[in-house]
């Protein structure tokens, strides 16, 4: 059995916090004798002094102060153990399972997530980056909520979200920019072709293509010089801006766009209040 008791230490913090045994009772809705009794017992079993009178303070001693820093790792952990009993207890869902296309804008992604999560603390989401061309075995099919770029998923059924727009460009030495001219597939086929996965448009016929399995892969391979590549536009934005990568001349197609789709599973009916508040969070217009 232990010496000590998580409520012993609590009431410590609480003393040290607000400065007194007094407000440390009130806060506690206990009487200030049960507090010293439990303070002083605290003290008598650990064999150290924890507490020192600062004219009308109570302060740790040094040994008080590494002793509860250690300790308050526990309370906090102790505290988020019945706030989630009490979420369990209320029939609030404690997680979420998120499948979202590598192409979705990240900062949009890490905006709505965060959102949630403080309108949602004790609602965990777990979060999975997937390609289009994932076999459906390695999609979580009992993801609650599926951003994707099918709109019919096995698992349920979605609609349009939004267009991700990609464009096609090369690093600003590359031999593609010295022509001059708007480029055509005859004038593109001797460079290789930066794809993503399956996000992206099949090369010219006789073309020479590679293909990366995320869309940062398939950047530094354009940044290298690799070859020219059809991007996300959000996710090069500041690459353009810098004009260190540069959209391509071409003669026709400049850009191609790739629609998202917001995917519900079947099951989920009625769907509940943390999955409505996800699926208006990725519809609000940003």
């Amino acid at each position: 059995m232990h010496k000590t008791t998580l409520e012993q230490w609590s009431l410590l913090e609480k003393v040290v916090e607000l400065g007194s045994f007094a407000r440390a009772a009130e806060e506690t809705a206990r009487s200030q004798s049960s507090v010293s009794y439990n303070l002083s017992l605290l003290q008598e079993r650990l064999g150290v002094a924890l507490l020192a009178p600062e004219g009308r303070r109570a302060v740790l001693t040094p040994a008080g102060e590494l002793l509860l820093n250690q300790v308050k790792p526990l309370l906090k952990a102790f505290s988020y153990v019945e706030t989630r009993a009490a979420t369990l207890r209320n029939g609030v869902r404690t997680r979420l399972d998120l499948v979202v296309d590598n192409i979705f804008p990240r900062r949009r992604l890490f905006a709505i997530l965060r959102q949630f999560q403080q309108m949602y603390p004790q609602t965990q989401v777990r979060l999975t980056e997937v390609l289009e061309n994932t076999s459906s075995d390695l999609v979580n099919n009992e993801a609650d909520v599926m951003v994707l770029t099918r709109r019919q998923d096995i698992t349920g059924l979605g609609e349009w979200l939004m267009n991700i727009d990609f464009v096609a460009v090369a690093h600003r030495d590359h031999p593609l920019f010295s022509l001059n001219t708007p480029l055509n597939d005859e004038m593109l086929r001797p460079w290789p072709l930066i794809h993503i996965a399956d996000n992206q448009p099949a090369a010219s016929a006789a073309g020479e293509s590679w293909t990366f399995s995320t869309i940062d892969a398939a950047i530094e391979a354009v940044m290298y010089q690799v070859g020219y590549g059809w991007l996300p536009e959000e996710r090069i934005q500041t690459q353009l801006e810098q004009g260190v990568l540069k959209i391509l001349p071409l003669s026709h197609g400049k850009r191609r766009a790739t629609p998202l789709h917001l995917i519900v599973k079947r099951a989920l009916t009625p769907l509940d209040e943390q999955v409505e508040t996800l699926l208006r969070l990725f519809s609000q217009p940003r």
